[in-house]
This record gives structure tokens, sequence and C-alpha cells, in this order.
């Protein structure tokens, strides 16, 4: 199937548009600033808005926020062109020969009966091109590879599988909750004896074992937090709302009283909707 002759254009005006604003002759001057560590942080900001986007199923917002996470691709391309180290086209160009040499149930003659082997193909392939010498600690070596470009959260959870997978497990989930309570109890000692570093340290672990109740439970502690957000956040407007927006000066038991109203009135909203 060839390509749209209207796709293939627009991406090439696209990379000529991002070469005109890294252009040091009457380019953008905050484009020119860029490095690919300064760029990291909206990288992970347009992966996450991409992420909400199909999250809501908005079609309108997630075709926009695809195109800002595709303009930080060509971004690190040009850049990187310019320093003469790589460029989009072998970027692309890898991407695809990665996707022939790991699909040969497709491009090749190897059959796969379902999903599952098709995934078990993928990995087994990714070893054989990331081949090193024998290692004490190999299933360690993979997981801080695997997780370094993540974030803390998906990090630990991969950690989390592929440790319990290997072995290291509790026996049941009442050794998870001893351990939360035991995580807890250091974290209150390491908050109450004023030490940030260690009291940093304690709340890790304690987010830690967090995750491990919802893998032992079968749920996903981002979608667990970004709900948690979203619901603060309707809560709060309306507190706001109710106090002109201004909250300064307000007890708390006023603001608690807000927010228990806030809560209430959601619930009534929805279950009248449903």
């Amino acid at each position: 199937m060839a390509a749209d002759p209207a796709t293939t254009a627009a991406l090439s005006e696209l990379i000529n548009v991002v070469a005109r604003l890294r252009d040091p002759n009457g380019g953008c001057p905050w484009d020119l600033e860029q490095t690919h560590a300064s760029l990291v942080p909206y990288v992970l900001e347009e992966a996450h808005e991409v992420a909400d986007a199909i999250h809501h199923g908005d079609d309108a917002h997630l075709k926009e926020e695809l195109g800002d996470l595709l303009l930080q691709v060509v971004l690190h391309g040009q850049i990187a062109q310019e320093e003469g180290r790589f460029d989009l086209g072998q970027i692309a160009s890898a991407i695809s020969e990665k996707l022939v040499r790991r699909h040969p149930h497709v491009f090749g003659d190897a059959e796969v009966p379902d999903s599952a082997a098709v995934k078990a193909t993928w990995e087994a392939i990714k070893a054989s091109e990331h081949e090193s010498p024998p290692s004490a600690s190999p299933l360690s070596d993979r997981l801080a590879s695997k997780v370094r470009g993540q974030p803390a959260l998906a990090g630990a959870m991969t950690i989390s599988k592929k440790a319990a997978a290997a072995g290291f497990e509790w026996d049941d989930m009442a050794g998870v909750w001893k351990k939360v309570h035991e995580e807890l109890d250091e974290l209150k000692e390491a908050v109450a004896s004023g030490n940030k570093v260690h009291a940093q340290e304690e709340l890790g672990d304690v987010l830690f074992t967090l995750v491990n109740v919802a893998r032992w439970c079968g749920i996903d502690p981002e979608a667990g937090l970004a709900g948690t957000n979203r619901r603060f956040l309707d809560r709060f407007s309306r507190v706001e709302a109710a106090l002109g927006g201004d909250l300064q000066g307000r007890s708390i038991r006023e603001l608690e009283g807000l927010w228990q109203q806030a809560k209430a009135e959601i619930r009534a909203a929805q279950s009248s909707d449903g």
C-alpha cells in the first residue's frame, strides 16, 4: 500500500517549517535555543496530553496533540542533523527496519497463532538484538534499561511484575498489606525526624509498595491516580466557585464543608445521569 501523496507532502512541509524555525538566519530565538535535553519535559508533556485526549475520546483534541508530539520528533531529528549525528530519515528507516525484522509473520514465512505468540516472538527477537556479555544479575540489568525512560509509576509497575514473575513475590495479599503498614510506619518516623532525604526515600518505598497492591488487585495505579486528580479538580472548582474564587482567610472547617457539599452535588448529578 503506497503512502498517500497528501500525507507525504504534509510531512515534508512540517520538516521544512521546523528547519526554518531552527535557521540561524532569521529563525525563532526560542527554537534555536532548544537542545535534546531542554525538550525532554515537552516530549513527556505532549505524550501525556495524547493519552488524555484518547481517554476522553476527543478526536479533534487527539489530532492536535498527536501533531504536537510529532513536532517533538521532528525537532529532535532536526537538532541531531544540525550536529551531524543522524537525521529524521535515519530515524524513520531504523524504525521501519525494526518493524519488518520483528514481524516475520507479516514480512516473512513465520506463522503465529495469536497475539500472545506475536508478543513472544517480538520479545525473543528484541532480546537477540541486544545480546551482551553474561551478567551476574541479568534480570536487574534488563529492567534497569527498560525503566530508564519510563515515568516512575510505570517503571515501578514494570519492576514489580517482572520481579514477581521471577519468583520475588509475597505468598498472599496479607503479606502485601503488612509491607504497606511497615513502610507507612517508617515514613512517619522519617518525617518526624525532620530528615527530608530519608523521608523522600521512605515515601518512595510506600508508593512502590502501593504499586504492588495495585498489581495484586489487577488495577492500574496510573489510571487510579489520574482519576483522583480529575475528581479533586472537579470538587475544588466547585469550592472555588462557591467562594467567588477567593480561598484566602477561610477556615478549614468552612472549606471542608464546601468540599463535602461539592462531593454530594457531583454524586447526585452522576446518579441522575445514570
